[in-house]
């Protein structure tokens, strides 16, 4: 499906709901929860790079933000609501500013970047809602999340870049 070639306000807002709409699909399909931390593993990171890569900082915060909110709302996870949107919110500005220039080198430092602010946001949230052990234990499980998806994002963008491109960024 070709996206709307305007840059109108309304196609923005439709074309970012849609991309959170599969994110969250996407990302819920495939969650793995790890008890010791009350959290889980999701693909939501792999839909919050390619946005930002592809469209810049502003949507992907846009389509971080709700999309890590939505998930853990309906994933059963409310009391990570607002980290999320903050947490996934920051990874999606970062990835989107440092990502910007469309080489491997800089969306390799967005993910870097953008991953090391995920898993210290959640090494936060986790210490503040369960102790200092549910945030350590939480350190690694979020480190492999973020390589998966890191690895997922910028190998699917090319296609998607291709097949789904929208003209225009938030």
């Amino acid at each position: 499906m070709k996206q709307p070639q305007q840059n109108s306000s309304a196609a923005t807002i439709a074309f970012l709901a849609m991309f959170i709409t599969f994110n969250v699909v996407i990302a819920r399909l495939v969650i793995i929860p790890v008890p010791w931390t009350h959290g889980n593993v999701n693909l939501c990171d792999s839909g919050i790079f390619i946005a930002a890569f592809l469209y810049g900082r502003k949507s992907g915060a846009i389509v971080g933000s709700l999309s890590g909110f939505l998930l853990d709302m309906i994933s059963g996870y409310s009391q990570y609501l607002l980290f999320s949107f903050i947490i996934h919110g920051l990874e999606g500005w970062i990835a989107g500013v440092i990502g910007k220039h469309d080489t491997g080198a800089s969306q390799i430092a967005a993910v870097l970047v953008a991953g090391l602010i995920t898993v210290g946001g959640y090494y936060l949230a986790d210490t503040i809602l369960y102790g200092n052990w549910a945030g350590l234990a939480g350190i690694v499980p979020n480190i492999i999340q973020i390589v998966v998806n890191a690895a997922l994002a910028i190998i699917l963008k090319p296609f998607i870049q291709k097949h789904f491109s929208r003209k225009g960024s938030l």
